[in-house]
């Protein structure tokens, strides 16, 4: 396409590409566009046809001299927040279309967070779709305000025209995906970030799309799932420690991915675009702005005082769900990935001086000493 548009383009023209495009991608094409005079702009958009029809939320990546000529236009059709656009410029060549990439991992985590708590309560408690809706809804109106829950809240209370059953109990539990999930994951990793909760998203659906093999392995291995009681209130604290944990997992990724591509990701400045106009809009994420702008220690959400405090009072009653669900053989891939995640990294000495003494003895690699520089050998090399 570019090639193609070439010989109709002068410099200071504005080639755009806001489709969910590798950031990688972006990148190279910027760079082979750099001092021909025609920016390359990648530019994240998010909303869905709700944001198509009044006003996304949109992430710029490109050239400071491009973001000027588009801001009047791109403030003008964005969705706004208190009247303020959902849009900025975040960086150059490829941070747009980064950030929408790991938005839609943290989405991935959202969406199996909730569906882990729709199963507790629809396989382990034997609420109706329209209980569990209601009570999603009751959520809704509160703390834990966000598009995907409301809209989860508004489809479990919708019945099938042609069989009279609940419209989520005819639809294949056999979940799509279009990759964005997938690249967080791939450069999470690259990076030197976990981010399992999204990991576990995207297993998650790739479990679900393998249902012969699923159907064949109830019948073999058992699929029984034992009773739940359910806390509406507990259950509730859980959902805000799972969406805390998985938007800190984003943000992590943004600040290392600023270090690595010299981009200075700015993540309050993330977080307040995405408050309107984006599928993960919510009432967290003013909260997020927040921490931010206070310059929490090491740049981590989780050790912002507001956030110490939340996850103090939230994460015991994610354990208490997450237990009850693995003791009565419910899966729950997101929540108990956050609540790993969590635990890990709250221990100030933990086991992996055992891994590097592994390492040290089978291959001689080395590890660094407590107290002492350098890089050291166990006595098992004698």
């Amino acid at each position: 396409m570019i090639a193609a548009t070439r010989p109709l383009l002068a410099p200071g023209d504005i080639l755009i590409d806001a489709g969910n495009a590798d950031f990688h991608d972006t990148r190279r094409r910027a760079a082979e566009l750099a001092g021909t005079g025609i920016h390359f702009v990648g530019m994240g958009v998010s909303g869905g046809e709700e944001g198509a029809r009044h006003g996304p939320s949109m992430m710029v990546g490109g050239s400071e001299e491009s973001w000027d000529r588009l801001r009047p236009m791109l403030a003008a059709i964005a969705a706004r927040y208190q009247g303020e656009p959902c849009v900025d410029r975040l960086g150059p060549d490829g941070a747009g279309h980064f950030v929408k990439t790991v938005h839609n991992g943290i989405e991935y985590a959202e969406m199996q967070a909730i569906a882990d708590l729709y199963g507790l309560l629809r396989f382990g408690a034997a609420w109706t779709p329209s209980e569990i809706g209601a009570l999603f809804g009751r959520w809704n109106d509160g703390p834990l305000n966000a598009y995907l829950l409301g809209i989860t809240a508004e489809i479990l209370g919708h019945t099938d025209p042609q069989t009279g059953h609940p419209m989520v109990d005819v639809i294949t539990d056999a979940a799509g995906q279009k990759g964005t999930g997938g690249w967080t994951v791939i450069e999470a990793l690259r990076l030197g970030q976990s981010a399992n909760m999204i990991e576990a998203a995207v297993g998650a659906r790739n479990w679900s799309s393998e249902k012969a093999v699923r159907e064949t392995a109830q019948a073999r291995l058992g699929g029984a799932r034992g009773a739940f009681e359910p806390e509406p209130a507990v259950l509730a604290d859980a959902a805000m420690a799972a969406r805390i944990l998985g938007h800190a997992q984003g943000f992590d990724i943004f600040a290392a991915a600023s270090g690595e591509y010299g981009w200075q990701l700015d993540g309050a400045r993330i977080a307040e675009i995405w408050r309107a106009g984006c599928i993960l809009r919510s009432a967290l994420l003013d909260d997020i702005a927040s921490a931010f702008r206070a310059d929490p220690p090491h740049g981590r959400l989780i050790l912002s005082d507001g956030f110490v405090a939340r996850l103090h009072r939230t994460v015991p009653a994610l354990r208490q769900v997450v237990s009850q669900a693995v003791a009565a053989g419910h899966a729950v891939p997101a929540l108990a990935a956050g609540l790993q995640w969590y635990d890990s990294m709250r221990q100030g000495f933990g086991t992996a001086g055992l891994i590097q003494a592994q390492r040290d003895l089978f291959g001689h690699h080395g590890f660094q000493r407590l107290g002492r520089r350098g890089r050291h050998h166990g006595p098992w090399q004698d």
